[in-house]
């Protein structure tokens, strides 16, 4: 019989773990403190020593609860479950399955791991780290590393898959391998069942046709689904770091679509997947050769001096600057303009804030920064780690531990279908955005020749943002208010960038909120706002129909004379890979 573990050697073993932490953490810290070395809120990495009141108050607590789950299992009966010293965030369905609790050492593995957990977030909060910037980058740098350590993530310490492996008599284990030799041949973690969908085929489908391309992007005009369309039409931006289609998925969830049936003439840009012979465009080409370009076509097709536009994400800055730049040169050609969780202000700009400092801008100046690619592989690499144990770990477990397909779902089909992007326009756009906040500056960016001025942008506009948003923060989103020069309004809708937005009201679900309030306080706006069940879109839909400069007979042919309709929608540049 095997003597009983020796509590003195456990804790003293515990205080070792305590420390590695500790110093892993603290080189963590120095590394931030260097690059804000002489910005202001550095704090000297000393102030955070293994001798800090801080620091030694969180260790003695983190000892204490091993301490304590250590007694829960040494008590606890053979074969029950021992006592819960530590429990999962809401949400966290990782250790869900009954055998993490079924079996004291997974019990143990399990909760070991969520006190560390919790113990590192804690630090992350708890560093000596004034400057906002650098303790979002902490935020997210412990987060990543918390994600990684999950035992749930490894096959010795995750009990389902010896489960999973005994009950498939090792089936199970060999269709792991095989996904895992069938994603590395992709070259990325499979999310869905890719043989489901087909862009053309049950993915953006809404009927229509390509009216105008250049080596930039393909302009889609619509066919009209009502009698009597606005007078205006409505022109769609949407981002260039992914597929158009993300507003164009099935008939049930396409913003195409829903904008076609309440009557307007829809036009949407469709960019170009680049390749290394385009590695030289630039933001002005986009917002050129894009968005200026995309607003004259649509002019010139349906005779009239003003449309209506939309831009998403990304599309939302590009058609932002573009309009900037029309109203300096004196051109007024949109009578509304909606922002879709778009960025104007990026003094908070979320998750991918964390990853941009001026060491990696001035890294892909030097490499791609004057002609070259950044490869689409690697920018969805990007966005999967923002959420990690949704869009990675997830599938680690689901797909090589447990051997399993992941069922048909079309966003993640389109969150895999990769875009590349043109180097001079990444780096020009992490520097002057993301790293030094110009756009917002009037007269500080000089764009196709001219100095921008959001201010100029003197029409109604519709600002969209999502709360639960970790691309663009929805405080972030309500600055727009502050920077355009014309009349907003504001509504907030439940969810993430992508899902929030997408959100049709047929499906009656989630809620958004509602307020008159124009104060320049995001928190003041939603301490008065009114919440409402169901979609926003309705609410969209009504402010455009107020815009639409009344009603005309549909028109009975896409294109016209100068631009005839070449090939259908969905064209062939949304089909290109990367």
């Amino acid at each position: 019989m095997s003597s009983p573990p020796d509590p003195n050697a456990a804790m003293q073993a515990l205080f070792q773990a305590g420390n590695a932490m500790a110093q892993g953490f603290n080189q963590l810290l120095a590394e931030q403190q260097k690059k804000m070395a002489g910005a202001p809120g550095a704090v000297n990495p000393a102030a955070w020593s293994a001798e800090s009141d801080a620091l030694k108050n969180l260790q003695q607590e983190w000892m204490g609860r091993h301490a304590q789950l250590w007694q829960a299992m040494l008590g606890q009966p053979p074969g029950q479950p021992g006592a819960q010293v530590a429990a999962p965030e809401p949400g966290d369905k990782r250790f869900d399955h009954p055998a993490w609790s079924e079996s004291p050492v997974y019990d143990y593995l399990r909760q070991a791991y969520l006190i560390n957990a919790q113990y590192m977030k804690r630090m992350a909060e708890a560093a000596p780290v004034a400057d906002g910037q650098a303790k979002d980058r902490m935020r997210f740098m412990t987060r990543q590393m918390v994600d990684a350590m999950a035992p749930s993530n490894f096959l010795a310490t995750n009990p389902e898959f010896v489960k999973t492996a005994i009950e498939t008599k090792g089936e199970s284990i060999q269709k792991g391998i095989q996904n895992l030799l069938g994603d590395l041949e992709k070259g990325r973690i499979s999310m869905t069942d890719d043989s489901a969908f087909e862009v053309g085929r049950n993915l953006a489908v809404t009927p229509g046709a390509v009216v105008f391309e250049n080596e930039l992007m393909q302009l889609l005009q619509y066919s009209p689904q009502t009698e009597k369309v606005a007078a205006r039409p409505f022109l769609m931006v949407p981002p260039c770091i992914n597929k158009y289609y993300i507003l164009d998925l099935q008939p049930e969830n396409s913003v195409v679509r829903y904008a076609v049936e309440q009557g307007n003439t829809v036009f949407l840009i469709s960019w170009k997947n680049v390749q290394a012979d385009l590695g030289h465009l630039s933001w002005d080409d986009y917002v050129e050769r894009g968005a200026l370009q995309a607003i004259k076509v649509v002019q010139d097709i349906c005779k009239v001096e003003q449309i209506n536009a939309l831009g998403f994400c990304v599309g939302g800055t590009i058609l932002g600057s573009a309009l900037s730049v029309a109203r300096i040169r004196g051109e007024n050609p949109v009578a509304s303009l909606t922002l879709l969780t778009t960025l104007l202000d990026f003094a908070d700009s979320g998750e991918i804030g964390c990853l941009v400092d001026e060491t990696a801008v001035q890294a892909r100046e030097a490499t791609i920064g004057k002609g070259g690619l950044l490869r689409g592989s690697e920018l969805a690499s990007v966005f999967s780690a923002l959420r990690a144990n949704d869009l990675i770990w997830q599938y680690v477990v689901g797909n090589y531990l447990k051997g399993n397909k992941p069922p048909p779902f079309d966003l993640l089909y389109w969150n895999s279908d990769a875009t590349n992007l043109p180097g001079p326009f990444l780096a020009w756009y992490l520097r002057n955005m993301y790293l030094e906040n110009n756009l917002r500056v009037p007269g500080k960016l000089e764009m196709c020749g001219v100095k921008a001025d959001l201010g100029r942008i003197d029409f109604p506009t519709f600002v969209y943002a999502s709360r639960e948003d970790h691309i663009v923060p929805w405080k972030s989103a309500y600055q727009s208010r502050g920077l355009v020069g014309g009349d907003t309004t504001f509504v907030l809708g439940a969810s993430g960038h992508i899902a929030g937005v997408i959100n049709p009201p047929t499906k009656n679900k989630r809620s958004h909120w509602l307020n008159d309030s124009s104060t320049a306080n995001a928190d003041e706006w939603l301490a008065t706002a009114t919440e409402v069940k169901g979609s926003w879109w309705p609410v969209w839909a009504k402010w455009l129909k107020s815009h639409d400069g009344g009603e005309v007979p549909a028109r009975a042919k896409l294109g016209s004379k100068a631009y005839p309709p070449g090939e259908p929608a969905p064209g062939s540049y949304v089909k290109e890979k990367a």
